[in-house]
């Protein structure tokens, strides 16, 4: 086809762009010299979808799944509200019980011994109240025994060890176990102890201990008690003394610190053993100068 007839005017507009496009016409964009491939007139189609393509759910399908997650998670903020009204109620239970005892506490307590309202203040006079009443009981217990003693004119049958009924379970024995008790294979082995210098009794709760000593009167003993104590990682909180002739009853609440090596009550009364045996050798010792 030559140039000539290529730039004539044609009255078919469809059959030029044919020819213009044909592969013979080295004017067409797809000649490369020797031909090409058929073009389609209007430009290359895209390609068919391939195999991987995947069909889009139908409407209806897709509107069940949403409905099935809204139901769950409607049904997961219904137990989540339940679960935290019930939580609710059961905190506010609680906050009335302990309202209610604390309330009761404080009628049972000397107004001296609460002077505010709050649950620290009103515990912490219960527990100056409780020990007030062990050093009044302690105190009623050695009056008794001075007037027994004055009744029966120093009889020794008639002796009763002194502050008997303070003590349960003393891990170490001085005076107030009888000596056929001692005797006794029926009694734990901690109360047959031979050559303890004081009877003792260590209770442990929660990092708490109470300690119950009952010993010969010494001087200085009580400084050195506690100063011994805190040594090994017992802070003292509270302590009662009463005292009857020549012995000493000391009464201890002491805190376990954090790394303290006494980690049973054997442990705390074997360290106070120790502790009242260099008092009364050193107690020996100044006797024996003078």
């Amino acid at each position: 086809m030559s140039i000539d007839a290529l730039v004539a005017p044609s009255n078919d507009l469809s059959d030029f762009m044919q020819d213009l496009y044909s592969c013979d016409n080295p004017l067409s964009p797809h000649w490369n010299g020797s031909g090409c491939q058929s073009v389609p007139f209007g430009g290359p189609t895209e390609p068919p979808p391939t195999a991987q393509s995947h069909e889009r759910p139908s409407s209806g399908a897709q509107g069940r799944r949403k409905r099935r997650r809204r139901s769950r998670a409607c049904k997961d903020a219904a137990e989540v509200e339940t679960q935290r009204m019930t939580h609710i109620a059961v905190e506010r239970n609680r906050r009335r019980q302990m309202n209610d005892h604390l309330a009761v506490l404080r009628s049972l307590m000397p107004g001296s011994y609460v002077q505010k309202g709050d649950q620290a203040s009103i515990v912490g006079g219960a527990i100056d109240f409780v020990k007030g009443l062990e050093q009044h009981l302690q105190s009623l217990e050695a009056q008794k025994r001075t007037l027994q003693a004055s009744l029966t004119n120093n009889n020794e049958d008639s002796f009763d060890p002194p502050f008997g009924g303070f003590f349960t379970y003393p891990q170490y024995v001085w005076c107030h176990v009888p000596p056929e008790r001692l005797a006794s294979e029926e009694e734990p082995h901690h109360h047959r102890e031979a050559a303890a210098v004081a009877d003792i009794e260590a209770t442990l709760i929660e990092g708490h201990t109470n300690l119950r000593i009952l010993v010969r009167r010494r001087p200085r003993q009580l400084v050195r008690l506690v100063v011994g104590l805190q040594n090994v990682g017992l802070t003292v909180l509270h302590v009662n003394v009463t005292t009857l002739a020549q012995v000493v009853l000391y009464s201890f609440s002491a805190k376990v610190e954090e790394g303290c090596n006494l980690t049973s009550v054997e442990d705390i009364a074997t360290a106070v053993h120790h502790m009242l045996t260099v008092i009364e050798e050193d107690a020996l010792s100044q006797n024996a100068q003078f």
